[in-house]
């Protein structure tokens, strides 16, 4: 190796050298450390009680110098979840309820869904009625006709109802929807109190319908085989139609709404007879007004607001009474005078006609009209809504 590149190779290495040198300098005695530099924060150890701690160590060997991960629940942790009730009234809390109490705070909380007797509304669960259906095709299940336990029901209203405001129900007022659930199914009196010390007195009866699921030994290796997946069947038969439940609407001009499938998968319109009709009465034929009767347009705008009220209230040919009375003839009718229905006591003991006046303040504020009404709409906002569905009941006839 020459002397200039020995030289030239020693200048080098020396001026890396200073060059370190200088930056650790630097970096150490001369470079501004911020004022509030990033720190991890020690997270607040829990405020727990001295008795809590001890368990806690004792369950994980903490006194004893041993890591764990968790520990096991303690029992008032438990406690504070567990809210079940089991068929033998364990898990139940003290607490009463009477049917009369239960009939309002049903009314206030779950007749919307449910109709005020129970009954249900649109496609919401039926609580009531039932009886003798579980044999049939389509049987209807109930709190009464179905349920073998009274603590499955309070159970499912204390932990889930009401519906989207679940939990804020009081332990007697659980209590007292529950008796009036039972009395909607005649099961109790309507001076019944249900509490927890004559809870398992109450006797369901669908509680010998049930039995002890023993099909993963008799049954699975019956039909537990391989699975098929292709041509698995010579044809595809439709056996129930959707209307059956309830759930399909129907509109004129709706061909696919009774239609069964071909052999290659094409619609096949049926006769109007293949579709059972639903219980819903049709509405008669508008009556022929007279010079001075309604706007037909407002009767046809009336007709689309009832929508409403179609859950509650029939009207037309055939119109019965439901969770609400049918409404023929409402228009300047006496207030609760439709016979065989059972009107609420604000109601029974009030004096009057319905007249166009009266039944706009009623449509507006049912609640705030007659207070105690069972009727659990909160009224139409609108005015010309309330002109509309009015103009559109004056058309039918008692």
């Amino acid at each position: 190796m020459s002397k200039s590149l020995k030289l030239f190779g020693g200048t080098a290495l020396g001026t890396l050298a200073v060059l370190t040198m200088a930056v650790n300098f630097a970096d150490r005695n001369i470079a501004g450390f911020p004022e509030n530099p990033p720190v991890m924060t020690a997270i607040a150890p829990p405020v727990v009680s001295s008795g809590l701690v001890a368990a806690a160590n004792a369950s994980t060997g903490a006194g004893e110098g041993k890591f764990g991960l968790g520990r096991p629940a303690l029992a008032e942790e438990i406690a504070a979840w567990d809210l079940d009730v089991s068929p033998d009234g364990t898990g139940l809390p003290v607490g009463s309820g009477s049917v009369e109490d239960g009939e309002m705070i049903f009314s206030e909380n779950c007749a919307v869904c449910h109709g005020e007797f129970a009954e249900g509304v649109d496609n919401w669960p039926e609580l009531a009625g039932g009886e003798g259906t579980l044999a049939d095709a389509d049987p209807v299940k109930t709190v009464g006709s179905y349920w073998p336990y009274l603590s499955t029901a309070w159970d499912y209203v204390h932990r889930s109802m009401p519906y989207g405001n679940a939990q804020t129900l009081s332990n007697d007022e659980v209590y007292a929807i529950v008796a009036y659930i039972l009395y909607s199914n005649f099961l109790v009196d309507d001076d019944f109190v249900l509490s927890n010390e004559n809870f398992l007195d109450v006797e369901m009866p669908n509680a010998n319908g049930f039995i002890v699921d023993d099909r993963a030994e008799t049954e699975y290796t019956i039909w537990r085989t391989e699975p098929c997946m292709e041509n698995c069947k010579d044809s595809v038969e439709i056996t129930m139609r959707a209307t059956v439940l309830d759930v399909t609407p129907e509109e004129e001009g709706d061909d696919h709404a009774s239609g069964e499938m071909s052999g290659n998968g094409d619609a096949v319109v049926q006769t109007a007879a293949a579709a059972p009709v639903a219980e819903t009465a049709e509405p008669a034929p508008v009556v022929a007004a007279a010079a001075a009767g309604p706007d037909p347009e407002l009767v046809a705008s009336g007709e689309k607001v009832f929508g409403k009220c179609k859950a509650c209230h029939q009207v037309g040919d055939g119109a019965k009474n439901r969770s609400g009375p049918a409404l023929n003839g409402v228009v300047g009718a006496d207030i609760a005078s439709v016979d065989g229905f059972k009107y609420s006591n604000v109601l029974a003991d009030m004096e009057g006609a319905w007249t166009p006046e009266t039944l706009a303040a009623f449509l507006a504020d049912p609640r705030g009209f007659a207070k105690g009404t069972k009727m659990s709409f909160a009224g139409l906002k609108s005015e010309d809504d309330i002109a509309a569905v009015t103009a559109y009941l004056s058309t039918f006839e008692k």
